[in-house]
C-alpha cells in the first residue's frame, strides 16, 4: 500500500530542479572575502579607486569608511560587504590586482635602483658604463663625481650624503 505524503513533505525524487547546497562555513567564507575586499578598497588612494569599477553607493561606502576609526570602521567594513555581495567581485578583484602589480612593479624597480647605486660604488667605472649604456640620458660626470663622494664618505665613515644622492639621482632620472 502507497504511503499518503502531507502537505509539508518534500518529494526529494523529483529530478526537474538541482538543487544546489551551500554550506553556512561557505556563505561565512564568502562574506569574509568581500569583507577583505572592502577592506582593501579602503586603503585605496582616491586616484587608485576611481580606476576600480563600483558603482555610486559602493563609493560613497567606501568614502565614509576611509574616514572612519575604529569600531565604526569595523562595522562600514562590514556594511561594503554587504554591499558587494549585491555585484560580481570578479571584475573588482581583477582590478585591485592591477593597482597593487603597479605598486609591486614600482617597488621592484626602486630595489634594482638600489643593487645598481651598490654596483656603482663596488665597482667603478664599468658598472656607470654599463648604467649609461642602458640609459645613455643620465649625467656622466654628476654619476662620478657622487660616486667618488660617496666612496670617501664610505672610507671616512661619515654621514652616506652622496650614498644617498645617487639613489635620489637615479630615481628621478630612471623611474619618473
Amino acid at each position: 500500500m502507497a504511503r499518503k505524503r502531507s502537505k509539508n513533505e518534500i518529494d526529494w525524487t523529483d529530478d526537474e530542479e538541482e538543487i544546489i547546497w551551500v554550506s553556512k562555513s561557505e556563505i561565512k567564507r564568502d562574506s569574509e572575502h568581500l569583507k577583505k575586499i572592502g577592506a582593501e578598497l579602503i586603503e585605496l588612494t582616491p586616484q587608485n579607486l576611481e580606476k576600480i569599477p563600483l558603482d555610486d553607493t559602493l563609493k560613497e561606502a567606501i568614502r565614509q569608511a576611509q574616514s572612519f576609526k575604529m569600531e565604526a570602521r569595523r562595522r562600514q567594513i562590514q556594511f561594503i560587504g554587504k554591499l558587494l555581495r549585491n555585484q560580481d567581485p570578479n571584475p573588482i578583484q581583477e582590478a585591485l590586482d592591477k593597482v597593487k602589480n603597479r605598486h609591486n612593479q614600482q617597488q621592484a624597480l626602486l630595489h634594482k635602483l638600489e643593487l645598481v647605486r651598490d654596483q656603482l660604488i663596488a665597482m667603478g667605472d664599468p658598472s656607470l658604463d654599463n648604467l649609461l649604456n642602458e640609459y645613455p640620458h643620465l649625467d656622466r660626470q654628476h654619476l662620478r663625481n657622487l660616486i667618488r663622494g660617496a666612496i670617501k664618505e664610505r672610507e671616512a665613515n661619515k654621514p652616506a650624503k652622496n650614498y644617498r644622492e645617487i639613489y635620489q639621482y637615479l630615481k628621478a632620472e630612471i623611474a619618473e
